[in-house]
């Protein structure tokens, strides 16, 4: 029976076609416009760290008091002395301090390039690469004494690794960054998830260039304030020895907690942490502490662009116009065949089996403006980075999940879409229509 069915969509489509024409590319257009956006949105909003994310934390402890806080909220960073106590106190599986850097970097003597080259990097502890299940090409990261024992040594990205020393295994060759020199214990390989939820929450479009020891970075006076956000612009400017005593926020943190009852004791830890601190008079407020999981973080912080979030709505928008306009279409050609409705009424035919002609033949537009929408999704998605910034659009990806949604989803929206015609069609009465005829 359904092929008898497909016979006959075939032949009413065939029958008009121009109409059928619209449907497909108003089919096509809308969909393709709505997956284009989609794969844009999701790729923003994906989990950056999917196998972790619900075990790794953000404490968040509030160092300026209830004037400097902004819908209630402490800052999402810590200022030194906070960092350290929680460093030193290792209440976490894993825990790490995190700073970002750029520095110039000394190529080998025997390297082609003959000038400084400036790389981005960050200062960390030991325990970031295993909790963040950071991938190596070769070597590792430090050790715990490695940091206790502030040794010069760094982790390299593969892309730095090709530009310094031509690729392959570099570990235990050095570096020379700021007049201090640094053997590579580790090369990655490539690393750069998106966001980089670990320390600024932004989209970055090249991967990180190194990782050097913390405390190693921290002696050498090698960071500057210019990430530091203080409370008042009396704070801006400081030396480096003041920047650690002060009260400015410029270390992001990140802890790893395997279970609710880690969880919850670290948060009875940072409330006991900031009484203290009350307790202290460095404080002069009640604890005010967060605890997030890292998507409730990037949740907090509104990681996703809102212009993504308009333009998905926007292009939600113009589907459902098109599918408006489907509605219609199909309307006009289904009452337009009522005199055939009327002859296979009166044939025996039931309206079950109207309904599944003429379904049949929305489902048949459905899946070709489908495919028109997977060559438009496909095209909107290579082209967007046109209209978008590039590190933004590099986010969208193309795949099977993204191919059978899109056909998916113009398929069923067609059925939706016709189910008033279908409905008003099978309506007709065909006494009327046969004296008609």
């Amino acid at each position: 029976m359904f092929a008898y069915y497909l016979e006959l969509a075939v032949r009413s489509l065939r029958r008009n076609l121009g109409l059928t024409l619209l449907m497909v590319l108003a089919i096509g257009f809308g969909v393709s416009a709505s997956m284009t956006v989609y794969a844009v949105f999701r790729g923003v909003s994906a989990d950056p760290i999917p196998r972790k994310s619900s075990k790794l934390f953000v404490p968040q402890i509030d160092a300026w008091g209830p004037a400097h806080r902004e819908n209630g909220e402490p800052p999402s960073k810590l200022t030194y002395i906070d960092a350290m106590a929680l460093m030193h106190r290792h209440r976490a599986v894993r825990q790490s301090a995190i700073v970002g850097m750029s520095r110039l970097i000394v190529p080998p003597r025997n390297s082609q390039n003959d000038g400084l080259i400036n790389a981005s990097g960050y200062a960390v502890y030991s325990d970031f690469f295993p909790m963040l299940d950071v991938p190596f090409h070769y070597g590792g990261g430090w050790s715990a004494g490695d940091d206790a024992r502030q040794d010069p040594v760094i982790v390299i990205g593969d892309h730095l690794n090709q530009t310094m020393f031509g690729g392959g295994n570099s570990v235990g060759k050095t570096l020379t960054i700021a007049d201090h020199t640094y053997r590579v214990v580790g090369i990655l390989k490539y690393w750069n998830p998106q966001p980089e939820f670990f320390f600024l929450l932004r989209f970055k479009q090249y991967e990180p260039d190194f990782f050097l020891p913390f405390q190693s970075v921290v002696s050498n006076n090698a960071i500057s304030d210019g990430g530091a956000t203080c409370k008042s612009r009396d704070g801006s400017g400081q030396s480096f020895e003041a920047l650690l005593r002060s009260d400015c926020v410029w270390i992001s943190y990140m802890v790893e907690l395997d279970n609710q009852a880690a969880v919850q004791a670290y948060r009875q830890y940072l409330d006991g942490y900031a009484s203290q601190q009350q307790q202290l008079g460095r404080f002069q407020w009640g604890p005010n502490n967060r605890l997030r999981d890292l998507p409730a973080f990037l949740a907090c912080k509104h990681v996703v662009p809102s212009d993504t979030q308009v333009s998905l709505l926007v292009a939600q928008g113009l589907l459902a116009v098109c599918l408006l306009n489907t509605v219609g279409l199909l309307l006009a050609k289904f009452l337009r065949r009522s005199g055939e409705i009327a002859v296979r009424h009166a044939l025996g035919a039931s309206r079950v089996a109207i309904y599944a002609q003429f379904l049949t033949e929305a489902a048949m537009i459905g899946a070709t403006g489908g495919l028109l929408g997977l060559l438009l999704t496909a095209l909107g998605v290579l082209s967007i980075g046109l209209v978008i910034p590039p590190n933004i659009a590099a986010l969208a990806r193309i795949d099977p999940f993204l191919l059978a949604l899109t056909l998916a989803l113009a398929v069923t929206t067609t059925l939706l879409a016709a189910v008033y015609p279908t409905y008003r069609a099978s309506r007709v009465p065909p006494a009327l229509q046969l004296k008609a005829q």
